[in-house]
């Protein structure tokens, strides 16, 4: 990605995170009109808050630092909407208030790294510091409140037509430990949240909630899990992985993202497949072995069920049916078990039973699924090469007079187009041989 002040931010390959892509099938001509075909059943999915060319700024405190649940919610993005063309930047910044922080004042930090990328989409999620981890007091709130009424304003009047998503403060775990005090710290966080929301409304913006849903989660797991619950925000504040993706779902429901990666059903006892939504199905042939192609539209959103409390989150939550539903179903088959197959691996061993009521693609280790975890690897990269660039080079040296400084700083811009060139490329689904072999009678 070249820098925000440079006239290259106006370039697809500069201001992109990836761009269409082509099927490996039968040709350009036959993969463009394949994509063609698509995109309507994609938009007739409901309308998903990015559109084709919009540009993200992720803002905030350390939570939004720590680039997980920003980079979760970049690759479903990159990975379900593979004709869409949208780029990310995440600019949070560990201490932050509504007030600034470490990286300058608010109105520095809004100029340098949020202004400056021209950004058609802002998220803001700032609180967990403002509330200073103490019981609610009213002048603390106050600052707050006036802080975060400037920050919207000048948003708003800096970036025209700017669409923003205010973030409920993510939850300090008063869940799996007891409180510091009578009525826990999450529940002051609370009412900032109130009026997070309140102030969206008035302000005509998107609010996401990213401490009910993941405090829900939190009571589940403590319930399934008591001993690997508190692993879920290991310090209180800062969420890992498994947290992080509850408030990555949070935040994609609040853009109406659909769970749909693909859904193909095939009627063996009439040598027909009678569903093939963001898919297509060709040289389908039924009787002991039933084998077809597949070519779906889209990449399930990778996530790693192996990780044990990224596994226990999952359990905690509806993540999996809101965002990741690659199904296959098989009615009128003859036999009682079956192993499934891709491209000649051996997937999973199923029951007839199984493949009657649907099995979930998006969670079995597929070749569709190391594709997108190869994707994710990728936004990870380019997000490393961003933070490096600005927080080691780009900051700290902005009063210094090196006259490599720039070249340094083009270099490294440089390397994160090619990073995200080699992401377009490993975004493009492309065609898989399935075989249902016959295990028993």
């Amino acid at each position: 990605m070249t820098r925000p002040t440079s006239e290259d931010m106006a370039k697809p390959h500069a201001i992109r995170g990836y761009s269409g892509w082509a099927l490996r099938l039968a040709g350009p001509l036959a993969a463009l009109c394949l994509i063609t075909a698509w995109a309507p059943a994609l938009r007739a999915q409901g309308a998903f808050a990015l559109h084709d060319g919009d540009r993200v700024v992720f803002y905030g405190d350390s939570i939004t630092d720590q680039r997980l649940y920003t980079t979760f919610a970049e690759t479903y993005v990159v990975t379900r909407f593979p004709t869409m063309k949208v780029s990310f930047v995440h600019s949070g910044w560990g201490g932050d208030r509504v007030t600034g922080g470490g990286g300058g004042p608010i109105d520095l930090r809004l100029k340098r790294d949020v202004f400056a990328f021209k950004p058609t989409v802002v998220t803001v999620m700032l609180g967990m510091n403002d509330a200073s981890y103490q019981p609610f007091k009213q002048p603390i709130f106050d600052t707050y409140a006036e802080g975060y009424r400037h920050l919207v304003g000048s948003l708003k009047s800096n970036l025209p037509g700017v669409r923003l998503t205010l973030i409920v403060p993510s939850p300090f775990d008063d869940v799996t430990r007891t409180p510091t005090f009578e009525g826990g710290y999450n529940r002051v966080l609370i009412r900032y949240g109130e009026f997070v929301r309140s102030l969206a409304e008035k302000e005509g913006a998107t609010v996401a909630d990213l401490n009910t849903p993941v405090v829900a989660a939190l009571k589940k797991a403590n319930e399934l899990d008591h001993s690997l619950a508190p692993h879920l925000i290991p310090d209180r504040v800062h969420p890992g992985p498994g947290g992080q993706l509850l408030m990555a779902e949070a935040l994609l429901k609040a853009w109406n993202a659909t769970p749909l990666v693909s859904a193909v059903e095939i009627d063996a006892s009439a040598g027909k497949a009678t569903r093939q939504d963001n898919t297509r199905l060709d040289d389908l042939k039924t009787g002991e072995t039933i084998t077809w192609t597949q070519t779906d539209a889209a990449l399930p959103m990778p996530i790693n069920l192996k990780d044990p409390v990224i596994a226990l989150a999952a359990r905690s939550s509806d993540v999996e049916q809101a965002l990741n539903q690659q199904t296959l179903r098989v009615t009128g088959l003859t036999a009682s078990n079956y192993r499934l197959r891709i491209d000649g691996n051996d997937v999973a061993e199923l029951r007839e039973a199984q493949l009657r009521d649907g099995v979930n693609l998006a969670e079995l280790d597929t070749p569709m699924m190391r594709q997108a975890t190869t994707v994710h690897h990728l936004t990870l990269r380019h997000n490393d090469i961003h933070f490096d660039r600005w927080r080691s080079y780009q900051v700290p040296m902005e009063g210094a007079n090196y006259a490599s400084l720039p070249r340094v700083l083009e270099a490294l811009d440089s390397l994160e187009a090619d990073v995200l060139a080699e992401r377009e490329r490993e975004a493009r689904p492309v065609a898989h041989r399935f075989e249902l072999v016959r295990t028993g009678k």
